[in-house]
């Protein structure tokens, strides 16, 4: 797959990321011998470590491995890639692994979207569990039953298709799902023609592509099946809340076919559902397969997570960091939330968060007095055009915090154990948030 000999082994460069740990643990399952390093030794990595997978902090270590896996968070000047490349090791992206070891499959479902690539990863994953297929998945984020990684098998393939530097190029799939095209990494894609062709050339790589009939550029992509609450030939009609959990009925071009009731919060995961459904009826699973793998589904950490209180007020994380997304993660949060909402938001990146200001200002802007934490700048350096700083100037209630401390003497302010602390953001927040409560 990536060395002939796989004794000889792998060597990962940021293996504490969720899809890099996930395809560490894939690599080591087929028989290779895999060890890695990472600038901290965060959750993620600790539990490669539990596994008995060998991950160094830091920079300095000699990779003696003939292959190096390396992240797109990095770049070929970090000092450990620099090295090996002057010994001649053979350099393998994220993405090329991902693709090679897709390759290995009868069928690969690949998950493609700005946002929902994990919710609906899980639930396919979830669907064939329930329709006892031997399967693997690969997911960018931790499902409550699976994990980042289920290995149960080798005649399916599961996962998540990144947009990012057009990575999810990479991949050959049997069935390609679009779950929308919205405008992001701004810092790769410069147009939404530039978005919309990288997902046009995504989908030309599948045999069959699923897309949302609701999203007006997904829908113009060629497709064998679509879906939608208000278009398509997969729908979700008659639905009722009970919590913000939703029951539906999943018509098949006008038919009632099945009802299902899903266990997570907000709306939203109606289309990550029925994306599930369209995919899996393309695949050949029936309709009471498809349910029952649904209702399975638990959820995602960080996917409105209740993880406490501050103050006897309930904390949930969501990992929201898109304006489309936190704009219908806060429309859910309000119609739970008993007192005051609270809101706290860390922009991810300062490119995301310049180009895409006047949406986070549309998002932010009817919450009261939100809470805007420092700026996670994840690969990038500091642009103020796109800070936390000029975010929270443009949104005259709200309050810029940059300490754990700080963000926790806010939140005090005034807070009642009826409110709700809604913690958005894909960042560090999720572990600073976790460090002040109750």
């Amino acid at each position: 797959m990536v060395s002939e000999n796989a004794e000889q082994g792998v060597y990962f460069v940021g293996i504490g990321g969720i899809s890099m740990s996930a395809l560490a643990l894939l690599l080591r399952d087929r028989g290779y011998a895999v060890r890695g390093s990472d600038a901290e030794i965060g959750e993620t990595a600790q539990r490669l470590i539990a596994q008995g997978i060998r991950v160094s902090r830091g920079e300095e270590e000699e990779i003696t491995e003939p292959v190096v896996v390396y992240t797109g968070a990095v770049d070929l000047t970090h000092p450990q890639l620099a090295r090996a490349a002057m010994a001649g090791k053979r350099l393998v992206t994220r993405a090329e692994l991902l693709g090679k070891f897709a390759e290995g499959f009868p069928h690969t479902i690949s998950v493609a979207g700005c946002h929902g690539k994990t919710t609906a990863s899980c639930m396919l994953a979830h669907v064939l569990a329930a329709g006892g297929a031997a399967f693997t998945a690969h997911i960018g984020g931790e499902d409550l039953d699976f994990g980042n990684c289920a290995i149960r098998g080798r005649e399916y393939f599961v996962t998540e298709a990144c947009e990012f530097r057009r990575s999810f190029l990479a991949l050959k799939s049997s069935v390609a799902v679009i779950l929308n095209c919205d405008r992001d990494h701004t810092d790769c894609y410069h147009s939404d023609g530039e978005i919309f062709a990288a997902y046009s050339a995504f989908a030309a790589k599948a045999e069959r592509v699923v897309v949302n009939a609701d999203d007006p550029h997904a829908r113009k992509i060629p497709h064998a099946l679509d879906f939608g609450l208000f278009a398509g030939e997969i729908r979700a009609e008659q639905l009722v809340s009970a919590g913000e959990r939703y029951t539906f009925t999943i018509a098949e071009r006008g038919l009632p076919v099945v009802r299902v009731t899903l266990g997570v919060i907000g709306k939203v995961h109606i289309y990550n559902a029925l994306a599930a459904y369209a995919a899996a009826r393309l695949c050949g699973f029936s309709p009471t397969e498809i349910k029952a793998g649904l209702e399975a589904f638990r959820g995602v950490k960080r996917r409105f997570e209740p993880v406490g209180t501050i103050g006897g007020a309930q904390v949930v994380c969501d990992y929201a960091h898109h304006p489309r997304e936190i704009a219908a993660t806060i429309s859910t949060a309000r119609k739970l939330c008993r007192g005051e909402l609270r809101v706290v938001f860390q922009p991810h990146t300062y490119t995301r968060t310049r180009d895409l200001l006047p949406d986070f200002v549309r998002a932010l802007g009817g919450c009261a007095s939100p809470i805007i934490y420092k700026t996670y700048s994840a690969r990038e350096t500091y642009d103020f055009a796109g800070s936390a700083c000029r975010l929270a100037a443009k949104l005259p209630e709200a309050r810029y915090v940059q300490s754990p401390q700080q963000l926790k003497r806010r939140l005090m302010e005034d807070l009642a154990p009826s409110d709700l602390i809604l913690v958005l953001g894909a960042g560090d927040i999720y572990a600073i948030v976790r460090s002040i409560l109750d």
